[in-house]
């Protein structure tokens, strides 16, 4: 009886690994993603607060439920599909593109206004983003071949049944901890002076106090995010660097004196929380370095970073028309005449300030409601191009060339105002230009609370430098950054739900088959031994006499 046991034992056993082994889900394919920036402006959030995902992956054509999460390619969602998954879905995860620059110029234009669209929301389902990958991108197309091929195809209720039973599912899994609010986010701001060469100034006798000279003031936003928490391309903060660079080699002359002072000023983030650096460092106490400004300049976007644009514009963005004759409207009459060496145009654009706004349209907007002179230099002609808040970009030869053009020009406007030089003169030539190698360590930058990069590029040709940082306030925060963790997204191959059901099924009807073989196993053995006693009477009863008769 033992044996029987041990036997039937082994006989099941044989059948169940196989079917288990087969249910359960294949080994977990793991793959990197960076999730959505999360960040709050004056009461608004913007991103997603959620981060957990354990739910049956689906392509961005099958979804219907919270309880699926959408896997995609960047290039294939459109906004429409975004607002209705960040809405509806249980997550998202976005593959990036491969190679940018393999991209035609409608299919650049449909990332970056996807870009502005993500930034401008928020999102109540956590989303990732996931760098290109072959695997990612196999299991991408296979969800989405599926359901096309059972869409396109006029088959038969019971031919879609069996696609459904036997066709592969994918289970997608982030883990972590859903995002807290940083106390301790900060703004830092780093400004400092260039200062003329004293003994020059001694030397002569018209020469007045450097600390009197009237200010010019050149201001950039170092950017540190984007839709995901990553550096994009910071032109801006370049440019601002090589004209220090440059106007601190023309300063250290000793028949270069100004009249004029030089103040830089760079502030983290910029646009995207709302140019909060620089009301920071407009309210503070000892600022007395506007008192005598002649005008401020701000960078924004001077390249743009993701354009199949080979030409190079440039507009200066003001809220009032510069009336004839003063510093800003001289400017911009040097700015075209320089400008137009390199056969660049220079184009003004007037915009007033909409205080009922949650968001001001340029940076210079801060210095005009505080009654300075000010303006915005930009490659953009609209404030809201989404080009600046992109965080890809292209062409990285491009980009360089344009921004030594861009330097080249803001320079040589600068120094026809300062030093009342004609613009035709090319003062930035020989031992003053500058050239690829002094820029391209600028472009990596990082901000003076990830290293000391910044700071010493300051600290090198500038003087007076000074880091002032703005607080989120406790109780009511003009702004507030989230805490970021490093994930990892699993996928599973799974079957698909209908499978289970189609197993259960299956299995029901295996149980119920062998309980009623069971129940009914001696009737049936009954009859079976009866039908072959009576055979066996039958054909003995009739052989019998035979034999009989033989003997």
């Amino acid at each position: 009886m033992l044996r029987e046991t041990d036997g039937g034992m082994s006989y099941f056993l044989l059948i169940a690994i196989p079917v288990l082994a087969f249910c359960l889900p294949v080994m977990a394919s793991e793959f990197e993603v960076k999730s959505m920036s999360k960040f709050d402006v004056n009461g608004q959030n913007f991103g997603s607060r959620q981060s957990l995902i354990s739910l049956e992956a689906r392509s961005l054509y099958s979804w219907n439920t919270s309880r699926h999460c959408v896997l995609t390619r960047l290039i294939n969602l459109s906004v429409n599909d975004f607002d209705k998954i960040r809405q509806n879905a249980g997550g998202l995860i976005i593959m990036l593109p491969s190679d940018i620059m393999k991209l035609d110029v409608e299919a650049k234009e449909h990332i970056a206004v996807l870009e502005q669209a993500m930034l401008t929301h928020s999102g109540a389902v956590p989303i990732y983003f996931a760098p290109y990958n072959i695997n990612l991108e196999k299991i991408i197309d296979e969800i989405t071949y599926t359901t096309i091929k059972a869409s396109s195809q006029n088959q038969t209720s019971v031919a879609q049944l069996i696609m459904s039973v036997s066709a592969n599912g994918y289970h997608a899994t982030v883990g972590g901890t859903n995002k807290v609010a940083n106390k301790n986010s900060k703004i830092p701001i780093i400004y400092g002076e260039l200062l003329s060469n004293q003994l020059h100034l001694k030397a002569n006798d018209n020469a007045v106090d450097a600390h009197k000279l009237p200010v010019i003031l050149i201001t950039a936003t170092l950017k540190t995010f984007g839709v995901f928490n990553d550096y994009p391309v910071n032109a801006d903060v370049t440019v601002l660097l090589a004209l220090i660079e440059m106007f601190s080699k023309l300063h250290s002359t000793t028949n270069m004196a100004p009249n004029y002072r030089l103040i830089f000023l760079i502030s983290d983030t910029g646009l995207l929380l709302n140019f909060q650096g620089s009301k920071k460092w407009l309210e503070i106490d000892d600022n007395s370095a506007l008192q005598n400004v002649e005008f401020v300049l701000c960078l924004d976007t001077i390249i743009e970073s993701l354009s199949s644009n080979p030409d190079m514009d440039m507009y200066m963005h003001v809220s009032k028309p510069p009336k004839e004759k003063t510093s800003i409207s001289h400017f911009f009459k040097l700015l075209k005449s320089t400008a137009e060496k390199y056969n660049i145009t220079v184009e003004g654009v007037h915009k007033k300030i909409n205080l009922a706004d949650s968001k001001l349209a340029w940076e210079h907007e801060r210095f005009s409601i505080k009654r300075y002179p000010s303006f915005t230099l930009s490659s953009l002609k609209s404030h809201r191009s989404p080009s600046r808040t992109t965080i890809f970009k292209d062409d990285e030869t491009r980009i360089l060339t344009h921004t030594l053009i861009a330097s080249r020009i803001v320079a040589e406007a600068l120094a026809s105002f300062m030093y009342k030089m004609e613009p035709t003169t090319s003062i930035f030539d020989g031992q003053f230009a500058i050239k690829e190698e002094n820029v391209l360590p600028y472009f990596g930058i990082k901000s003076v609370l990830h290293n000391n990069d910044l700071k010493d590029a300051f600290e090198k040709y500038l003087n007076n430098v000074k880091i002032i940082y703005d607080k989120a306030d406790s109780r009511d925060p003009d702004f507030m950054f989230y805490n970021e963790n490093d994930v990892k997204l699993n996928v599973y191959r799974v079957k698909p739900a209908i499978f289970d059901i189609f197993l259960t099924i299956l299995i029901g009807f295996y149980l119920l088959t062998v309980f009623f073989g069971i129940q009914y196993f001696p009737l049936f053995y009954d009859k079976v031994s009866r039908l072959t006693r009576d055979d066996t009477s039958v054909q003995t009863n009739g052989h019998y006499p035979e034999r009989l008769k033989f003997k």
